[in-house]
């Protein structure tokens, strides 16, 4: 720990350093967490959708961000897609100040990447759902949106919770990715700190420390949010069982 409070080659404190590359792998973790979040519902969701066309698009896009590389979607989304658009564009992306124009793209790669991830456990959680609630809702006159957001997606978000908090801890790690398109992130300031101080042990052994502890606080958080869920789950069952 004493390598965090001595002073860097630039008058700054290795400490932080450390801080810096905390502030943008959380950033990226909650950017890329919410992307995941949306296109995950909205794609899992699609796998399971009557139409086909919404079946085919959803399949196409989970096939093809989750068997990509995530390391080869962080450069093609930072190296290739500024290349390919209109020139206008693609010199404003170019031209973005460090270190956003490493951030996007990295939050790009890593939430699209997991959300095909997510789609196919929100596509599992939906598909394990008696079939019979989807024809009771329709016979309630719910419409095919209202079915998904009042009934399928609620239930089978809380039989998930366990899936979906691996993959929040797998989210944590993937964000590492982002040190090799030049993001300052937790593990790219550990190695600037072991090539300025050659402390291999103590400079990545203290970020090990701390990627332990950001795990420990998103399974807290993640237990007291499947806590809740199992809560309301019971509240609601309680009438339900009152009256058989």
């Amino acid at each position: 720990m004493q390598l965090l409070f001595e002073t860097t080659v630039d008058g700054d404190l290795y400490i932080n350093w450390l801080l810096s590359g905390l502030l943008w792998t959380v950033l990226l973790w909650l950017g890329a967490a919410l992307i995941a979040s949306v296109f995950g519902i909205v794609i899992g969701s699609g796998r399971t959708a009557q139409s086909s066309i919404f079946r085919i698009l959803s399949r196409t896009y989970v096939q093809v961000f989750r068997n990509i590389p995530l390391l080869l979607q962080a450069f093609l989304w930072y190296f290739v897609f500024p290349e390919i658009v209109p020139s206008a564009l693609g010199s404003a992306i170019k031209t973005m100040p460090p270190p956003w124009a490493s951030f996007i793209p990295a939050l790009i790669a890593v939430g699209l990447y997991t959300g095909a991830r997510v789609a196919e456990q929100v596509r599992s959680g939906i598909q394990a759902l008696p079939k019979g609630q989807r024809e009771d809702a329709y016979a309630l006159g719910l419409s095919s949106i209202d079915l998904y957001i009042c009934v399928l997606i609620p239930q089978a978000l809380r039989t998930m919770a366990p899936s979906l908090t691996s993959e929040a801890l797998a989210l944590l790690k993937n964000t590492s990715v982002a040190m090799t398109i030049g993001l300052l992130e937790l593990t790219a300031q550990a190695q600037q700190m072991n090539e300025f101080t050659f402390r291999t042990f103590e400079s990545f052994g203290i970020v090990t420390l701390v990627y332990f502890a950001l795990s420990l606080i998103v399974y807290g958080i993640a237990a007291l949010v499947s806590a809740r869920f199992a809560t309301i789950a019971k509240v609601a069952a309680s009438p339900a069982q009152g009256r058989t």
